[in-house]
């Protein structure tokens, strides 16, 4: 599998927001199964730190990924400041005690993983969450700045894919660490899959029937209602002058859809704040149906982004304030 870049900076990556949904929902599920079976799933400190090759990175890497957050640490026995930081992260995945798992790989023995996550230099250090790969930082870094990014990557990873890390049992045998059971097959599977396969093909029409499929069915199914939601906003920028719609925006400040098809914009252009500004805005300055039809879209807008996010949760009391 291709690793994908994930900013955690600010950047909506639609594909990484439906995978933070899948891997949220797959973790509760494996975390399920694992109740149900008696087991705790527990991991000797001794597994919390392995060394990974190009034949095992799916099932160590990707598979445990929607478990708990992976570090991946890329280094060589020639590179001298890869012999500084390696024991850094070392002792920092046992002392986060499971909240991530440190994969360390070996690029003269591994180029095509170095290939693809674009290494340039060592050392390098990458994270997948949930499958998404993001870099974290390359070259030397004091160790302030590293519980930093690790601080923010767990965060990230619990609060917006749900992964809580692993359990860690001093008492556990090594050998511990297997990947995640998978999720048994839903009853809408197939029509989400379906639903997939037609936004991958840009058939934004035939995803937007599909996700309404299920939701007939499952008006609560989260991947329907969020599916639903990206391609509906990707259908109204589809085929718009960007510039046109900005200038009609700045022109006309009391248009309520002028505004709405710019937030629109913003959002798909990874502007999250200035989006939800936007239309907070529009709400403060209007009243009767325009101001609740202003406000249904930021709620919509609010479905695509995840009601995780910290920037939705200030706009929700930003909206609240202008509406009272």
């Amino acid at each position: 599998m291709q690793p994908r870049n994930m900013s955690m900076s600010g950047v909506v990556d639609l594909a990484a927001v439906k995978a933070a949904q899948e891997a949220k929902a797959k973790a509760e599920q494996a975390r399920a199964e694992t109740a149900r079976q008696g087991g705790g799933g527990a991991v000797s400190p001794a597994d919390l730190v392995i060394d990974v090759d190009e034949a095992g990175f799916e099932r160590e890497v990707l598979q445990r990924s929607t478990e708990v957050p992976v570090v991946i640490d890329f280094w060589a026995e020639w590179c001298q400041p890869c012999k500084q930081l390696s024991p850094v992260l070392e002792r920092l995945a046992v002392e986060y005690n499971g909240r991530f798992l440190l994969a360390k790989i070996d690029v003269d023995a591994n180029q095509m993983l170095m290939q693809q996550f674009g290494v340039q230099g060592i050392p390098a250090v990458f994270a997948v969450v949930a499958g998404q790969a993001l870099p974290l930082f390359q070259g030397a870094a004091d160790e302030a700045q590293i519980r930093q990014t690790l601080d923010q990557l767990v965060t990230v990873a619990e609060q917006r894919f749900g992964l809580t890390g692993l359990t860690v049992d001093p008492d556990a045998e090594p050998g511990g660490v297997q990947a995640a059971p998978a999720a048994p097959a839903g009853p809408y599977d197939a029509l989400l899959e379906a639903a997939v396969q037609a936004l991958d093909a840009g058939d934004l029409g035939g995803a937007v029937q599909a996700y309404t499929n299920v939701l007939s069915e499952d008006p609560a199914n989260t991947e329907a209602r969020l599916g639903l939601a990206q391609a509906e906003l990707l259908q109204r920028v589809q085929g718009v002058d960007p510039q046109q719609v900005r200038k009609e925006a700045a022109d006309k400040p009391a248009d309520v859809q002028a505004q709405i098809a710019a937030a629109d914009l913003d959002l798909v252009g990874g502007h999250v704040e200035d989006a939800f500004g936007r239309l907070i805005e529009t709400v403060q300055r209007t009243v009767g149906d325009d101001r609740d039809t202003v406000r249904l879209r930021l709620l919509e807008l609010f479905e695509v982004v995840g009601a995780e996010d910290p920037r939705v949760t200030a706009a929700r009391r930003a909206l609240a304030r202008a509406l009272f």
